[in-house]
């Protein structure tokens, strides 16, 4: 088919071709487009999301946050656009989600332990496989409590321990977290920080981070995406390198201190606007 301007003939113009992230990116999302109610929350997003890293997404009020992981990990469609992991599309990657709301994550039919190696079952691992890694992950959390009981007969935080080793029970490429601390007490939420980070450092899993606590998206991340208002944009990238395992010691050095100030301007700048 061809097009006729001005009396000359031309060949219908080519599809724009993907361009690829830099080296070193794991997601790569190209013309990202979503409407609500005939307004865009995202129109033409494009982002590059890094391999082997904590990426924490934080933003006012109402700019996407979580639409934006729920769309990058299937979870919500699009309107147009190109998500790509690696290369490949979201039917080839394997993923993890821990939902914010624990309490609606788990199936209340089944026992915690048949809930974590729920996942392992659908892709048909053999009994010893799941076995195998269930006691993996039970060892890498520190499980104290009574894994064959139901949901609902564990606390809010063995819940979210619970949801988080679920997730991460078939070693996912990329693991999306939507506020998984919001629901928990400060302990509870400092247990979890801490265990997060020791699976990140033990498997490089890329995680995609969303938080409305700024302390928390910096404390835990290589980089913090901050996005602007709607129609959203990104406001900045901001690189973070205190060395893991952070503690309670790097709330007060100068680096963390430096980025979360840093975070909080461009924040307040982007509210304002």
């Amino acid at each position: 088919m061809s097009a006729v301007l001005n009396g000359p003939v031309f060949a219908d113009l080519p599809t724009p071709t993907f361009k690829p992230g830099p080296a070193g990116t794991h997601i790569t999302i190209r013309g990202l487009t979503k409407y609500f109610a005939g307004w865009p929350l995202y129109e033409n997003f494009d982002l590059d999301i890094p391999k082997n890293k904590i990426v924490s997404v934080f933003g006012p009020n109402g700019c996407g946050k979580s639409t934006l992981i729920n769309m990058i990990a299937g979870l919500m469609p699009i309107d147009s656009g190109e998500i790509l992991f690696d290369g490949k599309t979201l039917k080839d990657t394997k993923i993890g989600y821990v939902f914010q709301n624990y309490r609606e994550a788990l199936f209340p039919w089944m026992r915690t332990i048949d809930n974590i190696a729920y996942p392992l079952k659908l892709e048909g691992k053999s009994k010893a496989e799941v076995d195998r890694r269930m006691a993996e992950l039970v060892a890498s959390f520190d499980v104290k409590f009574d894994l064959n009981r139901f949901p609902y007969e564990l606390s809010g935080g063995q819940q979210q321990t619970a949801s988080i080793m679920r997730a991460l029970a078939p070693n996912p490429e990329v693991l999306f977290l939507d506020e998984p601390f919001s629901a928990l007490d400060f302990e509870m939420t400092l247990f979890i920080r801490e265990k997060l980070q020791e699976v990140f450092m033990q498997t490089g899993t890329t995680m995609l981070l969303v938080s409305h606590d700024l302390e928390e998206a910096v404390y835990l991340a290589d980089q913090v995406l901050l996005l602007t208002k709607r129609p959203t944009r990104v406001a900045e990238i901001l690189p973070y390198g205190d060395a893991r395992p952070r503690t309670t010691e790097t709330l007060s050095e100068a680096s963390f201190i430096s980025a979360k100030k840093r975070s909080l301007e461009i924040f307040q700048r982007e509210v304002r606007r």
